[in-house]
């Protein structure tokens, strides 16, 4: 369910009004500012989205952020994919700053809550591995099946010009 927040502000010239931010929007500012966190690989939108996923390529910078918001507040909760070779609390202290930083910027709410949970840890080869969609396969299936057709006819094409009348087998 989609709720929209609202934050009441008045300015220098008692204009009343209110300022929302649906809980979509939190949710793209977290994951645009997390993406570069090194040692994060990515992170977990749970089984509909990971199907949803492997089937077509789909780039939802909000696909396993959760965020709950109040006027003045926000808090968070993400399942990440770890990369070996890191330290789960640097990376976790990274998320804090990046996020902090970026939710305070763009919408002057306060980050009060940031909860991660690591599902998994991976290689950077594992992961680039488990990314490959069905669109992907498919479409490197179709690109092969034109290279094998074109080459086909190209040999056909070859042969038949390399054909004489002699060598004909009927005369």
């Amino acid at each position: 369910m989609v709720t929209e927040n609202k934050s009441t502000q008045t300015s220098s010239t008692d204009v009343k009004g209110e300022l929302t931010f649906n809980d979509k929007v939190i949710q793209k500012i977290v994951g645009y500012a997390i993406e570069n966190v090194k040692g994060l690989l990515g992170v977990d939108g749970g089984f509909v989205s990971n199907i949803k996923n492997k089937i077509v390529n789909s780039d939802d910078p909000t696909d396993g952020i959760d965020v709950e918001v109040g006027k003045e507040q926000v808090a968070v909760d993400l399942d990440v994919i770890m990369e070996f070779g890191h330290n789960a609390h640097d990376i976790y202290k990274e998320l804090i700053k990046v996020t902090e930083t970026q939710l305070e910027k763009t919408t002057s709410l306060k980050l009060v809550e940031l909860n991660v949970q690591i599902i998994d840890i991976q290689t950077q080869a594992e992961y680039q591995n488990s990314r490959v969609t069905l669109q992907d396969r498919v479409s490197d299936a179709g690109s092969t099946i034109k290279e094998k057709t074109s080459d086909g006819v190209s040999s056909v094409k070859e042969t038949a010009s390399n054909l004489t009348d002699d060598d004909s087998r009927v005369k």
